[in-house]
This record gives C-alpha cells, sequence and structure tokens, in this order.
C-alpha cells in the first residue's frame, strides 16, 4: 500500500508581479510502497499561477499537479488555505494517472542531439526527412525538396551553427502559418490577439496573457503535424475567454476543436527534442 508523508524542504522566496504566483515556501511529499519511490516537489503558492504543463492533470480549487518531462517530475502547486492532508489525499487519489503519465514520458522516443550531417533526420510538421548538407558558397539556407531537408552552407560551417540555422528557420515556418490561423479565429472567439512570440519552452506547448492578449508558442510546434499548431493557438485564444482549465473551457475547446484529444495525444506522443532539461 502507497504511504504518503511530508518532509520539510528548502524555504524559498521568489517575488514576480501580481499577474503570476509568487512562491513563498516547498515542502516535499515522499509516495512510499511505489517501485521507485516518488518524491513530489508541492510548492505554496501566495498567488495561483495560470500554469499549462505538456501533462496538465487537473484541478481542485487551487491545486495543480503536474508531471514534467524528461523522466516524470511530479510538481504539485497549492494556495496556502491547503493543508497537508488536502495535498496528501489529492496525489494519492491521483497516483494511478501519476504513474501513467510518468511511464508514458519516460518510454517517450526522444531525438538525439542533432548532429546537422548528411542522413540525419528532421522532423518538419509532422513529416519526418532525411537532411542533405550541400556545402557551397553563398547565404545558407533551408529548403524542403521531396521528402528530403536539404541544408546550404559554406564548407566548415560548425554543427552549432547549422543548429543554429535550423531554429531560425523552424521560427520562419511559424511566422507564416501563425497569422493566418489568429485572424480564422479572432473572429470565431471574438477575441483580439494584438501580439505574438515564438520561444523555445520546455514544459508548455503555449501560453497567454489575458490582460494584454499577449500569446506564446513554443518553437517545437514547427516540427509536429498544422493541426496540433492551430490546436495549440486555438487553446491560447480560448483562455481569454475562461482563464482556468475547468469544465467551460474543456467545454468550449470541445466545441472549437472536436478532435482535441487526438491533437494533444498526437503531441505528448510525439519524439522529444534533445534538451538540459532542469
Amino acid at each position: 500500500m502507497a504511504v504518503a508523508k511530508f518532509t520539510p524542504a528548502l524555504l524559498i522566496a521568489e517575488p514576480r508581479n501580481s499577474r503570476k504566483s509568487a512562491r513563498i515556501a516547498a515542502r516535499r511529499l515522499s509516495i512510499e510502497g511505489l517501485d521507485p519511490p516518488l518524491q513530489i516537489a508541492w510548492t505554496i503558492l501566495a498567488f495561483q499561477e495560470n500554469r499549462r504543463e505538456l501533462f496538465h492533470l487537473t484541478q481542485n480549487g487551487n491545486l495543480h499537479i503536474g508531471v514534467y518531462p524528461p523522466l516524470g517530475r511530479v510538481r504539485v502547486a497549492a494556495p496556502r488555505r491547503l493543508d497537508d492532508e488536502h495535498v496528501r489525499l489529492a496525489v494519492i487519489q491521483r497516483l494511478p494517472w501519476i504513474k501513467e503519465r510518468r511511464e508514458q514520458l519516460r518510454s517517450a522516443e526522444r531525438q538525439s542531439e542533432r548532429e546537422m550531417v548528411t542522413g540525419e533526420s528532421h522532423y518538419v510538421w509532422g513529416v519526418r526527412r532525411r537532411m542533405k548538407v550541400i556545402e557551397r558558397q553563398g547565404r545558407a539556407h533551408f529548403e524542403v525538396d521531396s521528402e528530403r531537408l536539404l541544408l546550404y552552407v559554406p564548407a566548415g560551417t560548425t554543427a552549432e551553427r547549422r543548429r543554429e540555422l535550423l531554429d531560425r528557420w523552424y521560427r520562419e515556418q511559424l511566422r507564416q502559418a501563425i497569422p493566418p490561423l489568429i485572424a480564422k479565429w479572432e473572429p470565431i472567439l471574438k477575441v483580439s490577439v494584438p501580439r505574438w512570440t515564438i520561444r523555445r519552452m520546455k514544459t508548455k506547448w503555449g501560453s497567454c496573457n489575458r490582460e494584454t492578449g499577449h500569446i506564446w508558442l513554443n518553437v517545437e510546434l514547427a516540427k509536429k503535424h498544422p493541426d496540433c499548431l492551430e490546436y495549440i493557438v486555438v487553446h491560447e485564444m480560448t483562455h481569454h475567454l475562461e482563464r482556468k482549465h475547468g469544465p467551460r473551457f474543456t467545454k468550449l475547446m470541445d466545441r472549437f476543436i472536436p478532435n482535441l484529444r487526438s491533437l494533444r495525444d498526437q503531441l505528448n506522443n510525439a519524439p522529444l527534442a534533445q534538451e538540459s532539461w532542469e
């Protein structure tokens, strides 16, 4: 039988603006009786942040449980009004889900660090393409040719520089794809997105600021099927209508994206990029 008990952890203080969480204390929740034992970081929050993890579990009031890549680190975020017993019961109740998601993350296919050489595989809009490196003078750039991804670079270009070029190319793909999606969904959702940004994020596909209308999208979305990008764009825009991932949010998403569960599975089951995770 699984037994849960708390042990003290470091006290931390990270002041942030009023729209985000201020972490004021941390505890460690140990789940014994599992193989391997489960250590869960529990952070007490002064202000509840609207987080969206790769695997966002549920919320009970303002209690959030997230399972993070690459190996399934579990984090519970709760306001001060919830005591140890509330958190312990919430975690034990969701242990089957936590174990399932941890196993899913640990067994997920991962790309090794890209060496950026001929014959290497890269994903572009959900399609696996073989890279061909063509060394020649002139502007470095990428082209898609049938099932291949062509990289034109001057001789002697380092692997690091080639990775930088690929990152820029992925961003450009998104810059071309995102505006039509926002223009399509603004009149449907009756919301406005005055600004959007592409960034590299380790635990989220996207995020938004309801007050400013600004949304952020993960550069890794350029590797996924275009429908996955649309799903994330609509997800973040829907947060302009409903802040939390509650029943109303789910109902809205089911109306706008009927196959959202299939798209979510595509995102979460796709190969993970090589990253230096914390």
